[in-house]
C-alpha cells in the first residue's frame, strides 16, 4: 500500500470519532488525505463548528506536505518561527503547525497519508487521531 485506502480513511474517521467520545472530547471535525495533501475522507460532528474542517484539514495537510509531526511543527514554529511563516507562504496559508496533524504509516513505515482532527484541545485531537489510526491498523505519528 502506497497510498491509504478510501476503506482505510473511513475506519480512521470512525474510529477517532469513537475515541473522541470515549475521551469526553468536544464535537470534532476529521480529515483524511493522501500522501498529495487531497481529501480521501472527511466527517464533523454535529456541534462542531463549520470552520473546524479548515483546521483540521490544515494539520493534515501541513504533515503530509513536510512529513513532519504535528508536535514537531510547533516545536519548530516555536524555535524558529520565520521557518513556519515562509513554509506558510509557500503552501499558500494552508499549514496549521499543531498537534492533531499526525502521519498515517502503513506496517513497513511508509507514509500512506495524513489525519487531522480539530475540535478539542490539540493535545487531544492528536490522542484520539493515533488511536483511530491504530484501531483501522495503521501506525500514527503525532
Amino acid at each position: 500500500m502506497t497510498e491509504i485506502s478510501l476503506t482505510k480513511a473511513r475506519a480512521i474517521v470512525r474510529n477517532i470519532l469513537k475515541k473522541g467520545r470515549e475521551m469526553e472530547l468536544k464535537p470534532l471535525s476529521v480529515v483524511v488525505l493522501d500522501t498529495g495533501g487531497h481529501l480521501k475522507a472527511f466527517e464533523r460532528e454535529d456541534g462542531a463548528s463549520p470552520g473546524r474542517f479548515e483546521i483540521a484539514r490544515g494539520k493534515a495537510y501541513a504533515v503530509a506536505m513536510t512529513h513532519m509531526t504535528g508536535s514537531a511543527l510547533m516545536a519548530r514554529a516555536e524555535q524558529q518561527a520565520y521557518f513556519v511563516n515562509a513554509l506558510n507562504g509557500a503552501f499558500g496559508g494552508q499549514v496549521v503547525p499543531v498537534p492533531g496533524g499526525v502521519l498515517v504509516k502503513d506496517n513497513r513505515g511508509r507514509i500512506v497519508g495524513a489525519v487531522g482532527v480539530s475540535g478539542d484541545t490539540s493535545d487531544n485531537d492528536a490522542t484520539a487521531a493515533v488511536a483511530g489510526i491504530e484501531a483501522a491498523g495503521l501506525t500514527g505519528d503525532a
